[in-house]
């Protein structure tokens, strides 16, 4: 479902909640956002800036779903059915986005937000990043966090060894990028996704949901044709302090000299909306953790058979994992932990359970850990391993590489146990109504 087409619907059925009163986007939207738990929410009057602004989009998997046009218990079998069906999009003369092109570029004029007190600036958190990588002549397409400058200038969030840092290198430190605002579900969703290098994000959007691309006024990339915003321009060889900033676990992220990025050129739509997605908040760990449940899911597939993959909220979407699989041998629960940490290298705890546990409901798989796991028998330890920088607790003072130890709880039914049953019985649900 298209970015417009998507919140129409949610105004139809009365899920987009809209906020008439003038809001400035220092510091208040973000707050508005946070105390309606993220809810879909449309901002028609901005200080400062004329365009409206959306947020909390894609704040649940539930949300996902809906824009995906599937039921949420088939969101996962939908990824991984594109991830294998890959399909680069057309290219078309026309696009939505250029229906005004702006050469006199002024940044200031866009409702960049401000989420709080001690940010370092002004943040663009929903933009997705194109650049071509100058070897292989492919897009590469993800998200970098972009700090305003000036009129002109980010300095953006890029991190080392990914798409855009090595697209970089390769290009002698400066690199010509499209910045997109206000893309459809598909989109977002491919952007935040981790293909294999020189594998087209946009044939992830694509085979998810139809995209159509079309080229750059001023550089020589393709866009979304019916994304909200374009933003074009070049890293440069210039770097700033970026930050602090907010990362999804909610602690802050330190300073780092960064890349700026110059803007030669803005198109957008005639009645643009601008998104935002509220740092640390629903949307950022919906769109970090989700497309790693896909790759932990295939990668256990290989081992056992995998049912199900959560990266659960208490767990920043990112750091926990609950696997769900089908135990058919003794030893299927430690392979599926092992296999779990392959399928996502930064995760840092996974439980693996069986069939009749909901992984999305943490008392359920806490019954399962209490009634099923001994820690002498069924718990792996896997000290010094590769971890993720976002944890805090994670030892930073190794170079670039985090350093973290590993846990993995098996908490499916052992093998063989029978002196006791291990399945819930359960009271038959009647019809109170015909007690009264």
């Amino acid at each position: 479902m298209k970015f417009r087409e998507f919140i129409q619907r949610l105004d139809e059925e009365g899920e987009l909640i809209r906020i008439k009163k003038e809001v400035s986007p220092i510091l208040e939207m973000a707050n508005i956002l946070n105390s309606l738990d993220e809810r879909p929410t449309l901002f028609e009057r901005v200080k400062g800036s004329d365009f409206r602004v959306v947020g909390g989009l894609v704040s649940s998997k539930e949300l996902v779903a809906k824009a995906l046009g599937v039921e949420r218990k088939d969101l996962l079998e939908k990824i991984v059915k594109a991830i294998d069906n890959l399909e680069l999009p057309r290219i078309v003369e026309d696009g939505e986005c250029q229906e005004v092109v702006e050469k006199n570029v002024d940044l200031t004029k866009l409702p960049i937000m401000k989420f709080m007190e001690k940010d370092g600036g002004r943040y663009i958190t929903s933009a997705i990043c194109i650049v071509k990588d100058p070897e292989l002549k492919t897009r590469n397409v993800c998200f970098h966090r972009l700090m305003l400058l000036d009129k002109r200038r980010f300095v953006a969030r890029i991190v080392e060894e990914r798409g855009t840092d090595t697209a970089l290198k390769k290009a002698g430190g400066e690199l010509d990028i499209a910045i997109c605002i206000g893309n459809s579900t598909a989109v977002l969703l491919a952007a935040a996704t981790s293909l294999p290098h020189g594998v087209d994000e946009f044939s992830l959007a694509n085979a998810l949901d139809k995209v159509e691309l079309v080229k750059c006024k001023t550089v020589d990339l393709e866009v979304p044709k019916d994304c909200e915003f374009v933003l074009e321009g070049r890293i440069t060889k210039e770097r700033a302090p970026e930050g602090p900033f907010l990362d999804l676990t909610g602690t802050r992220d330190k300073v780092r000299e960064q890349p700026v990025i110059e803007i030669k050129c803005i198109t957008h739509r005639k009645d643009a909306i601008f998104q935002t997605l509220l740092a640390g908040g629903r949307e950022h760990r919906t769109l970090m953790g989700m497309p790693r449940e896909p790759t932990i899911y295939r990668e256990v597939n290989k081992v056992c058979e995998c049912v199900d993959v959560c990266l659960t909220y208490g767990g920043c979407n990112w750091l926990h994992a609950v696997i769900k699989i089908k135990k058919r041998k003794p030893d299927d629960g430690r392979k599926a932990i092992e296999a779990a940490f392959k399928g996502h290298s930064s995760l840092k705890h996974c439980v693996v359970v069986d069939e009749d546990i909901d992984i999305c409901n943490p008392h359920d798989v806490e019954w399962a850990i209490a009634t099923r796991f001994q820690g002498d028998k069924d718990l792996i330890i896997m000290p010094n391993q590769k971890g993720s920088s976002l944890d805090p607790s994670a030892d930073l003072t190794t170079g670039k590489k985090a350093r973290t130890c590993k846990l993995g709880l098996d908490a499916t039914i052992p093998w063989g146990k029978k002196d006791k049953p291990f399945k819930r019985e359960s009271y038959k649900k009647v019809n109170i109504e015909d007690y009264l």
